[in-house]
């Protein structure tokens, strides 16, 4: 009995295995962190986002200063739409929330939904 339940165990096993999550690509511009990672931002403190690639959106307060975010997972057609949206009924955003691709083409409307990560302080390079 226990011979049948291993074998079916390491296929499973060698199936995970084989599966990679996409890499993530260098991002441009590079940033030098400039403290600990945080689970929440102030709303206040956000003057500009500027979506990198798929996976990371810098969140910007003044000039080169602000936080990058690298999300949990790709967000497919974050870097084409080049744009996002969030709902929060508070005064910071957290890693807890969800940012969602804003498309606008043909019109302006919600795409895919994307988890946040935590928030890294960083000054660009430029």
């Amino acid at each position: 009995m226990t011979r049948r339940l291993v074998l079916p165990l390491l296929l499973a096993l060698a199936a995970c295995s084989q599966e990679r999550p996409a890499e993530r690509p260098a991002v441009s511009p590079a940033a030098r962190i400039t403290g600990e990672a945080v689970s929440c931002i102030p709303l206040a403190q956000i003057s500009e986002t500027r979506v990198r690639d798929d996976w990371t959106i810098d969140f910007l307060s003044t000039g080169k200063r602000g936080w990058r975010n690298s999300l949990t997972a790709r967000c497919p057609g974050l870097r084409s739409n080049d744009a996002i949206t969030y709902e929060t009924s508070l005064s910071q955003l957290c890693s807890t929330d969800i940012v969602y691709v804003l498309e606008t083409v043909p019109a302006p409307r919600r795409g895919a939904a994307c988890s946040i990560g935590k928030f890294v302080p960083v000054e660009l390079d430029r």
